[in-house]
């Protein structure tokens, strides 16, 4: 277990935690931040019992990290092993566990509490560990570790911002890092600065993300908003955060003169805000229409506001010409824009995509996306691209060709692990 001093520390105010724990997860679920049905799962109070055999405990996040440790769930699963992947939100839970193959099955993280932890841990008994990303909670480190259990940090990441964070607490890092037996990085310059912060075992593997399959869509609800679409021009704003919904809606407004059948989807990171960004729509004297609310784009909608979850995949495929939010704000960092890259579609984003900088900068290099500052540099660019369907053409095959060739990360990953396998199939002989 963790010795020093800042650990001892954490770990008595999380144990204090553990009494009123219900009642915090009760305040989130009133929230709309757990699900009702499954909120015993944050208490390591599991329904379901362990399957027989091995277990392998897959951990990300949120809806990001969980999506990427998929092409490892599927080898795992080929390997015979039982799957585990445990996510901390409700968005994770519903995208995640939907798209999970025979022989894996989702559960919520249990909060950071060392009795929690212990209980879930006594419970599932996990023959492997693989968390994903950065993720690093100290007591789950701590009790994996004491129990012997092979522990990789899969996915790797580490930012220069974090990297500098970290820096004011080496000691600290230096702990949690050192719990893991591997570090298996995404980029060269995430395993230096892991290396510089204690990590053993560092290797770099790639990005997982690569990997993951396009997300799916339904067939029937394609069709139908292909034939309502019809032949309008049309771009997609997806994952967008505050701020980008109005800019968005300011760049149609713009275009309104030399495209006035434009359509324009905006699909807001988080669903919810649905309501919200249909407002600042009609605000401005638009038409709009909410897909949540079931209404149909019709022939004069200038904005579809796309405020349902899971379905991302389905308006991906409407348009090949995607605005990939959080990414115009300051600070924003970015979204992930594998996806619709792979599906086929031009990338436009603003300036701040400093959390996916290396995709970012292997698209653009192949001139399958383009950065575009504020509402002018959007509305210029979506003209130009719109105008120019030759263009438009060559810059998506360019992105969906970049992502093509990065992908392989999990036949790497599952290479690193095969001492595990092998030694695994040792003992249970």
């Amino acid at each position: 277990m963790f010795t020093r001093p800042l650990f001892a520390a954490y770990r008595l105010a999380s144990s204090a935690l553990g009494p009123i724990a219900p009642a915090l997860l009760g305040w989130r679920r009133r929230h709309g931040k757990e699900d009702a049905q499954r909120v015993g799962e944050r208490l390591a109070r599991p329904v379901q019992p362990r399957p027989e055999g091995r277990l392998a405990w897959l951990h990300g996040a949120s809806v990001g990290e969980g999506l990427a440790l998929l092409p490892l769930v599927e080898r795992l699963t080929e390997r015979g092993f039982n799957v585990m992947l445990t996510t901390g939100t409700v968005s994770s839970a519903a995208v995640v566990a939907a798209r999970l193959p025979a022989g894996a099955f989702h559960q919520y993280v249990p909060l950071d509490v060392p009795k929690f932890i212990r209980r879930f841990l006594d419970h599932w008994a996990p023959d492997m560990v693989l968390f994903a990303e950065s993720e690093l909670w100290p007591n789950m480190l701590g009790e994996v570790r004491a129990r012997g259990t092979p522990m990789v940090l899969v996915n790797a990441r580490l930012s220069e911002r974090s990297f500098r964070r970290w820096q004011n607490a080496p000691g600290v890092i230096h702990d949690m890092l050192e719990r893991f037996d591997m570090c298996l990085a995404q980029t060269p310059g995430d395993a230096a600065r892991l290396m510089q912060l204690g990590a053993a075992r560092v290797q770099v593997m790639g990005n997982l993300k690569y990997d993951v399959p396009p997300p799916p869509a339904d067939a029937a609800a394609l069709a139908q908003l292909s034939g309502q679409i019809g032949a309008r021009p049309t771009w997609l704003a997806a994952s967008t955060h505050a701020g980008e919904e109005d800019a968005a809606c300011a760049a149609h407004q713009m275009l309104g003169p030399r495209f006035p059948t434009l359509l324009t989807i905006i699909a807001p990171r988080h669903a919810a805000r649905g309501d919200a960004v249909a407002a600042e729509a009609r605000a401005r004297g638009l038409k709009v229409a909410q897909r949540s609310r079931g209404e149909p784009i019709a022939r004069d909608t200038d904005i579809y506001v796309a405020d349902t979850m899971g379905e991302l995949g389905l308006f991906y495929r409407l348009t090949s010409l995607v605005f990939v939010g959080k990414s115009l704000a300051e600070g924003g960092g970015g979204q992930n824009p594998i996806e619709p890259a792979k599906l086929g579609a031009a990338i436009l984003h603003g300036p701040q995509v400093q959390n996916f900088a290396e995709v970012y900068a292997a698209l653009a290099a192949a001139g399958g996306a383009a950065e575009v500052d504020g509402v002018a540099g959007l509305a210029g660019e979506l003209a130009r691209l719109l105008a120019n369907p030759r263009d438009l053409r060559v810059m998506a095959r360019a992105s969906a060709e970049t992502v093509e060739a990065l992908a392989g990360a999990s036949k790497r990953v599952e290479a690193a692990l095969e001492p595990y396998f092998t030694q695994m199939l040792i003992e249970s002989r």
